[in-house]
């Protein structure tokens, strides 16, 4: 049973992976052809102008040298084979990861490679999106948990109001907030980017990397434990209200054991699935935000990888990121089923 849920999961999350690589092949493949296609024409034309017999030749043996020539390099580019075939060998070139060479963009070590580049930038976006959104997690579960344990006062309204507010404002807004105060006028922390020019050396290298993170990490909590710690107290104090648990007060048993044993582990499911997808997410990065902080990260690359029209780039970023949520989300699937008996009666109808 446990093994037969652990398949599904996995053959579900498959499919919706080739699902994914096959429109995202379509898609980036018709573009890098269109490309591919009028870098043909340009080169075509530039043998042409170089080719001192050409303008010798009668009109019809100047149409049939250019045929001939269009024609092989089409098949030198593989443009002629059919359409199915290409995007085929497309999904099959990304699913098995071999993205190929970006056309435009490099890493900071040269490396022309799309995977060396999305290396390069993914722990930037995990060290602050991803330890962001873990942090604001445990700051609003946390928050949330005690809002619910002192519901009408003037903490469990703040928290209320401020989980609002927080939710409302652009991360990307907040962010520039921040730096008008935090940079231009207070002047404590840097504006953007993560690392100083020259880059320092030894330890000061970072504790200068922790000075550039400082910034953008608390924009990315204070946009997120908000929400958290509002969905958390509200989900805490309906469990507050069901007959176990004032059965469990009736007995003496004490507070902290009723919430953190008794209401908590009601309440895990939904929490763990907000938290979850929080930070599964969060490996894309925002794309606005890291360009407002001037963060390399994965939204900063999308952004700098379309303004450079580098299609490569764009698929190998977008799959990464699908990858990574879609893996994330069978794990949480799978774990679900293993834990809940409800969903394994499921299983077996």
């Amino acid at each position: 049973m446990i093994g037969r849920i652990i398949v599904s999961r996995i053959l579900r999350a498959f499919v919706l992976l080739v699902i994914v690589v096959l429109f995202l092949s379509y898609v980036f493949g018709t573009l890098a052809e269109e490309r591919l296609s009028s870098q043909v024409l340009e080169e075509i034309g530039v043998e042409l102008r170089s080719n001192p017999s050409y303008p010798l030749l009668s009109n019809e043996e100047k149409l049939e040298f250019k045929t001939n020539l269009i024609n092989l390099k089409r098949t030198q580019y593989g443009l002629d084979k059919p359409f199915f075939t290409r995007v085929m060998q497309n999904a099959l070139n990304v699913i098995t990861l071999h993205f190929g060479d970006a056309l435009v963009l490099k890493s900071r070590s040269g490396s022309k490679s799309v995977s060396a580049i999305i290396l390069e930038a993914l722990p930037r976006t995990v060290i602050l999106f991803t330890t962001g959104s873990l942090i604001g997690i445990l700051i609003g579960l946390f928050l949330g948990l005690k809002a619910a344990q002192k519901s009408g006062t003037i903490f469990d309204r703040f928290i209320s109001g401020f989980a609002i507010l927080s939710r409302s404002l652009p991360m990307w807004w907040l962010g520039m907030l921040f730096i008008v105060a935090f940079s231009y006028y207070l002047k404590i922390f840097p504006s953007g980017g993560y690392i100083s020019l020259p880059p320092p050396s030894g330890i000061r290298y970072f504790l200068d990397f922790l000075y550039h993170l400082a910034l953008p990490l608390l924009t990315v909590v204070m946009v997120l434990f908000g929400s958290i710690a509002y969905l958390s107290r509200n989900l805490v104090l309906g469990t507050l209200q069901e007959d176990y648990i004032t059965v469990a007060r009736a007995k003496g048993v004490p507070e902290k054991r009723v919430l953190y044993g008794h209401v908590l582990r009601s309440t895990a499911p939904p929490l763990i699935t907000l938290s979850a997808v929080s930070l599964f997410g969060s490996f894309g990065g925002a794309l606005i935000s890291e360009i407002v902080f001037n963060w390399p990260g994965m939204g900063r690359l999308y952004w700098t990888a379309l303004e450079a029209n580098d299609h490569s780039v764009l698929l190998g970023n977008t799959f990464v990121t699908a990858f990574i949520y879609i893996v994330g989300i069978a794990i949480l699937d799978i774990t679900y089923g293993l834990l809940d008996p409800r969903i394994r009666s499921g299983e077996r109808r």
